[in-house]
């Protein structure tokens, strides 16, 4: 047969086994937003819980509406290499049942959605950096800003087949640069932007609920595995399940090292410290994953845990207030992942639709670095040029006084916990005498 005849038996044929995996690995994606929520939740104090959890929740009303109306084009259209500009995917139209995604056996649909849920959980990330202070309306509108003109082109450079990025050769299994890197990056932006909390450095600023943050933790790295395994869209060939071995394995791997480096730097083993721990080896991995054995996982995983644990306290040293540490766990979780695919890449996985992991080495480490820096110098400078801009118009932060009183009041009328119910406070109760004042005893007998 000549060189570029494919007979149509040969073509991809719809999978009902690899579609209904893809349908369930979306699901676990999207549980991982409200996993988001209570992780952040649980850090923040009272007065900030509920809007903490509403800046991550919003995501999935904001982002779902766009990603049909042009996001998926504008992700995964034709292009020259920088943004989706053809109109095949706006509003989802035009696209047949069964009719599938170019090279693989899932639908359109499906592919679409299980994309949709990593634009959700973007933007919700960078929520963690902002906690405390931020307008629910100023922060709705960047929500919708950002991902149409951050996470949208940048998703398109890394796995769009017509991307810069994926062109050249840079490595993003599931998100280290596109999601990780890019969240990070846009956090930082922005709260140079925004500046500090009312008493950071000075007043104590501890999570209120750490049971929270590891029910959050919990749900984040049950959802890793569809957003890992299901990122090769499918297994026929063994690859994804590498991937979610590898996420077991490199989580792990973090959380131990996380809580060694805290126990010999300040003595103790923390819940906290667990939690984070794990976070970063979910997002260390997360580029990583496909193309490095399980050994090279946990070498990814332990590297993670040290680098994230030791990045955390860097906002102290150059005083910028990212209040739930999104700069040190993702942004350089995300960097480490990435950079690493260079050092532990083994190679060898290959697909005749899906392309070729090459292994690592000196040349595939540069590559690397150009993604990574390439995707943390945009949204960096994107993110504070739109924060800057809603701030002078709109106004980012609440006033201080509204701040310092607590957010959940103002932006939203609530509280997360009211103790004001059955059992939840004092009741006044008549004056019972002592037992040897016998007339005061007398007169209550009475």
């Amino acid at each position: 047969m000549p060189p570029g005849i494919t007979l149509a038996a040969d073509a991809p044929q719809l999978s009902s086994a690899n579609t209904g995996f893809m349908l369930i690995c979306s699901a676990l994606v999207m549980i991982m937003t409200p996993g988001l929520a209570f992780f952040y939740g649980g850090m923040v104090r009272v007065k900030s819980t509920l809007n903490m959890l509403m800046m991550s929740f919003i995501s999935l009303g904001i982002v779902t509406i766009l990603w049909v109306l042009y996001g998926f084009s504008l992700t995964f259209g034709e292009s020259n290499g920088f943004i989706g500009w053809s109109k095949d995917y706006f509003g989802l139209s035009g696209i047949g049942l069964v009719q599938l995604w170019p090279g693989y056996t899932i639908p359109i649909y499906v592919f679409a959605v299980f994309q949709l849920m990593f634009a959700v959980i973007t933007p919700a990330l960078i929520s963690g950096a902002l906690a405390d202070r931020v307008k629910f309306t100023a922060w709705s509108l960047f929500t919708a800003l950002w991902v149409t003109v951050v996470y949208f082109p940048v998703a398109h450079w890394v796995w769009a087949s017509d991307g810069w990025l994926f062109k050249k050769g840079v490595i993003d299994f599931a998100g280290g640069t596109a999601v990780h890197i890019n969240a990070g990056a846009a956090a930082l932006g922005v709260i140079l932007v925004i500046g500090k909390r009312v008493g950071f450095k000075k007043d104590p600023m501890r999570p209120h609920s750490l049971p929270l943050v590891m029910l959050g933790a919990a749900l984040l790295w049950f959802g890793w595995f569809g957003f890992n395994a299901g990122s090769w869209l499918g297994n026929d060939d063994g690859v994804g399940a590498v991937m979610f071995v590898n996420t077991q394995v490199a989580t792990a791997a973090a959380m131990l090292a996380w809580l060694l480096y805290e126990k010999l730097r300040h003595g103790s083993f923390t819940t906290l410290g667990a939690a984070s721990g794990a976070v970063a080896g979910l997002v260390a991995i997360t580029p990583a994953g496909g193309c490095v054995s399980p050994l090279g996982a946990i070498a990814v995983g332990a590297i993670a845990g040290v680098l994230c644990a030791m990045a955390v306290g860097l906002k102290y040293r150059f005083g910028f207030d990212d209040s739930l540490d999104v700069v040190g766990v993702h942004m350089v979780g995300g960097i480490t992942g990435s950079l690493l695919i260079g050092l532990f890449a083994t190679g060898g996985v290959q697909s005749t639709a899906k392309g070729l992991f090459y292994g690592g080495g000196l040349d595939q480490l540069g590559k690397q670095a150009i993604g990574v820096g390439a995707v943390l110098g945009y949204s960096l400078v994107v993110s504070a040029v739109l924060a800057f801009a809603l701030d002078k118009t709109i106004g980012m932060r609440v006033p201080e006084d509204d701040e310092v009183s607590g957010i959940d009041q103002v932006e939203h009328a609530e509280t997360a916990y009211d103790f004001s119910g059955a059992g939840g406070g004092t009741v006044p109760r008549k004056a019972v005498p002592a037992p040897g004042d016998v007339a005061a005893n007398k007169k209550v007998d009475a």
